[in-house]
């Protein structure tokens, strides 16, 4: 394979790259915590909408729902981790690459 070639591969898979990473705004993933909380994010790591049932409402007990909604946002986020590596892995080769987002 000669240099030209190679140089056309490397910008056909930066650009199948990009359209992943783009794509990847319009995956949703959920996380929840006790039942009672749940966080939407994006693959880009944007919180989309937090939902939280009545009953996890406690005047009287606010750090809980302070740590409900801490765990879901946390799960979601790892969620987001996972689908990125599933959907851009093919690219990586299954290398964590920091600062690809």
């Amino acid at each position: 394979m000669n240099m030209n070639q190679m140089m056309k591969q490397v910008k056909k898979m930066q650009q199948e790259m990009e359209k992943a990473q783009e794509a990847l705004k319009e995956k949703t993933v959920q996380g929840s915590a006790g039942g009672v909380v749940t966080v939407t994010a994006n693959g880009h790591k944007e919180i989309l909408s937090v939902q939280i049932k009545p009953e996890a409402v406690d005047p009287e007990d606010v750090e809980l729902l302070q740590d409900l909604i801490l765990t879901a946002t946390n799960d979601a986020l790892k969620k987001v981790d996972e689908l990125v590596q599933q959907d851009l892995g093919r690219f990586t080769g299954g290398l964590n690459l920091p600062g690809l987002f």
